[in-house]
């Protein structure tokens, strides 16, 4: 469980979300909303198969809707109720909820899913200022690479199967730039791929998009591999790639690299005060091998130049980008 926030309920992450008989989901990854409702019921569900789930719109709400449903049904089958548009409610919704919440059914789970706004305000409040025994799931959204990474390997874990660690960075990173597109992909490989997930298995569905990423083109660059680099840069451009993200690759990849620069200190040491994940710490290690302090120090300049050239500052901004790519691949020799 996390920490607490400026309230008095318990929070959760979405990996960690627990039943209760109220559960305020928010935050602005909805993908990752559906899976915290997921392992809500599936733990309601692990304690009894008899649980009944229900779903309610609260943007399209009709009076008497929530109470039908809480009700205690002839046998005592728990319930679940899954309330999505909490922030589109109607006022019908907003009244009968807060009073629930006042006093809510024992055997009754109600997930609230609210996007983000000020509609609900008042029931949000409600909430979180611990009446009816309520809790919060925080979707907070997925942006650095560590992140997905460990949503990723949640995802498998979850799953019950193995994915070797260069098959899921290799994925999250040709996902990098969409967390509902990872989940997708991670779903699809889960669904479809027998055995352990390789990097031929990733290869196999995914090729064309792993090939196609900035970071492979900025890999081929700081290994020395000119030729290989630029092919995949004019592959990933043609295919609709935007020069933008792919420069602040390679920004974030020779930061990383120059901030390593004569570190003696262990990936794990490192982790926390560089903002990296371990392996990203080894990969950027093992990258250093035949730079210079001084040739790290030009290219970065190159890269902020190029930088400001795909975005404006000049009328060719695809020769700027080979131009970056021939600079780090020569170590930074201009």
């Amino acid at each position: 469980m996390a920490a607490k926030a400026k309230n008095s309920i318990p929070q959760f992450t979405w990996s960690t979300a627990e039943p209760a008989p109220l559960v305020l989901v928010t935050g602005a990854e909805s993908f990752l909303a559906d899976r915290a409702t997921q392992r809500i019921r599936e733990s309601l569900r692990a304690v009894d198969a008899s649980l009944e789930v229900s779903d309610i719109d609260a943007s399209s709400y009709t009076p008497g809707q929530l109470l039908t449903l809480a009700s205690p049904s002839l046998f005592g089958e728990p319930r679940l109720i899954r309330v999505s548009d909490v922030e589109k409610c109607n006022d019908e919704f907003l009244l009968e909820m807060l009073d629930y919440v006042a006093s809510p059914d024992r055997d009754t789970t109600v997930v609230l899913r609210h996007n983000g706004g000020v509609r609900g305000k008042k029931l949000l409040d409600t909430l979180r200022a611990g009446t009816g025994g309520a809790v919060e799931v925080v979707c907070a959204e997925l942006k650095s690479d560590n992140d997905k990474y460990d949503f990723a390997a949640q995802e498998f874990r979850h799953a019950g199967r193995n994915i070797s660690p260069s098959a899921l960075r290799s994925l999250v990173q040709a996902f990098s730039g969409s967390g509902s597109e990872l989940a997708n992909a991670c779903q699809q490989l889960i669904a479809d791929a027998q055995g352990e997930i390789t990097d031929r298995t990733v290869e196999d569905y995914y090729g064309g998009r792993v090939e196609a990423t900035a970071f492979k083109v900025v890999d081929n660059a700081v290994a020395g591999r000119l030729g290989d680099s630029l092919v995949i840069l004019r592959h990933a451009l043609q295919t609709g790639a935007d020069p933008v993200p792919i420069v602040a690759t390679f920004a974030a990849k020779l930061r990383l690299m120059a901030k390593l620069f004569g570190e003696r200190r262990n990936a794990g040491e490192l982790a926390g005060a560089l903002g990296a994940a371990p392996w990203q710490i080894d990969r950027a290690r093992k990258d250093l091998q035949g730079w210079t302090e001084t040739g790290l120090g030009n290219a970065i300049e190159v890269i902020a130049e190029t930088d400001a050239n795909v975005k404006g500052a000049s009328r060719d901004p695809i020769y700027s980008l080979e131009r970056m790519v021939n600079v780090v691949a020569r170590y930074g020799r201009r």
